[in-house]
């Protein structure tokens, strides 16, 4: 099981989309996907249709068990998506008391990864969409995960926040003693503006050892297709943003070690 989180600590930088859009591509190949929503916002949980606010079966569940998660338990809250190969875990907003209640108590950092060793043969790929701040969510998940994806809009304000969220991983690396592997994904891109176009040379200028050398266009229908509640590939194919995801799918997946082969 290859686990992949997508995380900034800065919203609306295309984490969402990011997620849907990479498990889609896999699920499409054949992979086994699972969709993990660790916002308490829902934007995952919204963009399926269901509601964060009403939702009953959800990631809050395995957090209130002291830190462990009873066997079982976890299949017990993936849903099944109307396409083939994608499921997910819900996010309710109950998730933001969370971290109020989690800091008094020992042992929740790794709730996740105990959650998916339960799922270990149910799954090739799980992938998790994050909040957008550092607390026990945003930890269980680069605890779980082998590979960060790190969306950025290509803007002032997005790159400082990806300053920040470089500066939580170093944090987290030093108190785990584990390195990650570490991808800045460019989005939003339009070429038309200088701002977009300055704010890609800076990013690949800093971080010209761990960026992914192409860019996520402005692209309207990734927006269709959420609105649709459905993967972008699905709801149409041929647009420059699916074009741009297959890309960095094919990318990220030929950076895996041990990867199994897909097609895309």
């Amino acid at each position: 099981m290859k686990v992949w989180a997508v995380a900034n600590q800065k919203g609306g930088v295309g984490k969402t989309t990011s997620v849907v859009a990479l498990g889609g591509l896999l699920a499409s190949q054949d992979q086994r996907v699972l969709l993990l929503d660790m916002d308490p916002h829902g934007s995952l949980t919204s963009y399926f249709k269901y509601n964060p606010d009403e939702i009953e079966k959800s990631i809050f569940q395995l957090f209130q068990h002291e830190g462990e998660v009873p066997e079982g338990l976890a299949r017990q809250l993936v849903i099944r998506t109307d396409f083939k190969n994608l499921d997910f875990m819900a996010a309710s907003t109950s998730l933001a008391i969370l971290e109020r209640h989690a800091v008094s108590k020992g042992g929740m950092g790794l709730v996740i990864a105990k959650t998916l060793e339960q799922l270990r043969y149910d799954y090739d790929y799980v992938l998790i969409d994050t909040p957008p701040i550092l607390g026990v969510l945003l930890i269980n998940a680069m605890a779980a995960c082998q590979k960060l994806i790190m969306p950025v809009q290509t803007e002032h304000l997005a790159i400082k926040g990806l300053e920040r969220m470089m500066r939580t991983l170093q944090m987290v690396i030093r108190s785990q003693k584990r390195n990650f592997e570490y991808t800045v994904v460019p989005t939003m891109f339009d070429r038309r503006t200088h701002a977009s176009v300055d704010s890609l040379r800076v990013l690949r200028n800093t971080y010209e050892d761990n960026i992914w050398p192409s860019a996520i266009s402005v692209d309207t229908k990734l927006r269709d297709a959420s609105k649709a509640g459905v993967p972008p590939h699905i709801h149409d194919n041929s647009t420059r943003g699916v074009k741009s995801y297959r890309s960095l799918l094919k990318y990220l997946v030929s950076k895996e070690p041990s990867s199994v082969p897909v097609d895309v």
